[in-house]
C-alpha cells in the first residue's frame, strides 16, 4: 500500500497483522479521494477516520492537504500500525485505541475511562492513556470529513448506531464516506445526513452523504 497523491505521494504504508483489518486498495482510495477532491472536501479539512486500521484513509487526506485527522480503532495492532505510519510519513494523525461507539459516546459528554492513545511522534500515538491532543483524543470539532471503513463483520445495526453519533459531530457542510462490501445493505442515514450517489469499485461499495 502507498499514499496515492499529495505531499507523501508514493510513500509506503505498513499493514496490520491478522485478519481483523481490511485495507482499502490504492485504486479504491484514489477513486474515492478523486471525488472528494472534486467536491473540495479535503483541503483544510478536520478529518475523522473511524475503524482506521493502518490509518491509510486519514493519512491520504493529510497528504492531500487536510489540516488535522483523528483515527479510532479498537484493534491494538491496527492502532499501533497507524501510529507508526504517521510517524514515518511525518503527518499529524492522532490515533485513539478504543471502540468506535465508545469513543463517540465519550466525546458527546460522557467522560470515558479510556484506553486511548499515548503520545508519539508528531502528536500521534497509541497505547494506554490519552494522547494529549484535543480533549483526550477528540480532535478538532466539528469534523468536515468523516471516513468509515468498518470490518465486513460489523453488523448493519451497529454501523447505523455509529452513524447517529457521527451526525452529531459533523460540520454544517461535512461529507461522510462509508466503505462496505458490495453485498452489504445501504447504511441507514440518520437525521441530519443526506445520501449522495454511491459508487461501486469491484467488490467494494462506497456510500457518501452530506450534512443536510
Amino acid at each position: 500500500m502507498r499514499i496515492v497523491a499529495g505531499s507523501a505521494r508514493g510513500r509506503r504504508l505498513a499493514v496490520p497483522r491478522g485478519t481483523t483489518t481490511r485495507p482499502t486498495s490504492d485504486r479504491t482510495r484514489e477513486a474515492v479521494f478523486g471525488r472528494l477532491d472534486a467536491w473540495g472536501a479535503v483541503q483544510g479539512a478536520h478529518v475523522l477516520d473511524l475503524y482506521c486500521g493502518s490509518g491509510a484513509l486519514a493519512l491520504e487526506a493529510l497528504s492531500r492537504g487536510a489540516d488535522s485527522a483523528v483515527g479510532v480503532d479498537a484493534d491494538r495492532s491496527a492502532a499501533r500500525t497507524a501510529v507508526d505510519n504517521a510517524a514515518t510519513l511525518d503527518l499529524p494523525l492522532t490515533v485513539v485505541h478504543e471502540k468506535v461507539q465508545r469513543w463517540l459516546d465519550g466525546r458527546s459528554g460522557r467522560r470515558r475511562s479510556a484506553t486511548g492513545a499515548a503520545d508519539g511522534p508528531g502528536g500521534t500515538g497509541a497505547g494506554d492513556g490519552h494522547d494529549g491532543t484535543g480533549a483526550g483524543g477528540y480532535g478538532v470539532e466539528p469534523f468536515d470529513l468523516v471516513l468509515l471503513d468498518p470490518p465486513y463483520d460489523v453488523p448493519a445495526g451497529t454501523l447505523d448506531a455509529v452513524l447517529t453519533g457521527v451526525a452529531a459531530c459533523c460540520a454544517d457542510d461535512a461529507v461522510v464516506v462509508v466503505e462496505r462490501s458490495a453485498r452489504s445493505p445501504a447504511p441507514t442515514w440518520p437525521a441530519g445526513l443526506s445520501p449522495l450517489e454511491p459508487r461501486t469499485y469491484g467488490e467494494t461499495r462506497v456510500w457518501f452523504a452530506e450534512r443536510a
